[in-house]
């Protein structure tokens, strides 16, 4: 783990120095009459080992940020940098390779090749890393592991539950081990028991890590596992709040392993369970 992604106290961060910086920043698609202005001036320090939620309605600009600081897309104006580099003055392959080495991504659709196995879809990027056979390996089941699924690496996703498909899609986020988890409606597909699955382990992964997360959320219930909510109103950030340990979902290390092993959780009658099941269309996200 590198010095800068090791766990901060949440009292740490207030004054940590930026991983990321925003500076200003605006995005528009279009031209003259017909132009939108999809961020306005926004601008955001997010220091290492952060978990920040990102919320706002249908529009407010908080996906396109989101694509902004993962490198998928460049600003109109503005400045971003990332560990003091200006990400806005890098050329599309120098933007390729920061993704390929800081970041990790995670998507309400899951993003799952179909025909292919767990292992085999978390070893995609290691791939596009040029990592030889053996470490990909190695570092998927991995990967697969951390997430409660090694015994689950040789079934497709029809054979996963929903559940267990986005556990294997941050299992491919986190296997080239990112400084940063980049999730955009992680729960958007999950009913509720799966949901707080998923959380208490992007809770554990920043906690036990510190590895930083920034997640795209419409659901307050979820935004309240992060350490800090900051919401989007018509391309403007119209708050930005830390929260105390007293409004944060209670999490313990244990009980992020309780959420994994076999895949089952402790969930009310008749929510989703780990029977294999179709896997949800994937696409782009909302």
């Amino acid at each position: 783990m590198n010095a800068s992604s090791a766990p901060r106290a949440a009292g740490d961060l207030a004054d940590a120095p930026p991983l990321i910086r925003l500076r200003q920043i605006g995005k528009r698609y279009g031209s003259g009459a017909t132009a939108f202005e999809a961020l306005r001036g926004v601008s955001l320090d997010v220091a290492a080992g952060d978990f920040v939620a990102i919320m706002g309605p249908s529009g407010s600009g908080k996906s396109t940020a989101l694509n902004l600081l993962g490198c998928l897309d460049t600003p109109t104006s503005g400045e971003y940098l990332f560990r003091d580099v200006h990400v806005e003055r890098l050329s599309r392959d120098e933007r390729a390779m920061l993704r390929r080495r800081e970041l990790g991504f995670v998507f309400q659709g899951f993003n799952l090749l179909a025909r292919t196995t767990a292992q085999e879809n978390v070893e995609l990027p290691l791939l596009y890393r040029g990592e030889r056979p053996a470490a990909r390996h190695a570092a998927a089941l991995q990967a697969l592991a951390d997430v409660g699924l090694d015994r689950w690496a040789d079934h497709t996703p029809a054979e996963l539950s929903g559940g267990q498909q986005q556990r294997v899609a941050i299992a491919r986020a986190i296997a080239t081990r990112p400084t940063v988890l980049l999730a955009d409606e992680p729960t958007g597909n999950l009913d509720s028991a799966r949901s707080v699955e998923i959380m208490a382990l992007l809770r554990g992964l920043n906690e036990t890590r510190g590895i930083t997360i920034l997640m795209v959320t419409h659901e307050p219930e979820m935004a309240l596992w992060a350490r800090r909510i900051v919401h989007f109103v018509d391309g403007r950030i119209a708050s930005d709040r830390r929260l105390g340990d007293e409004e944060r979902v209670r999490w313990a290390p244990g009980q992020t392993a309780a959420a994994q092993g076999d895949g089952s959780v402790d969930a009310p009658t008749g929510t989703d369970t780990d029977a294999p099941k179709a896997p949800a269309p994937t696409g782009s996200p909302a």
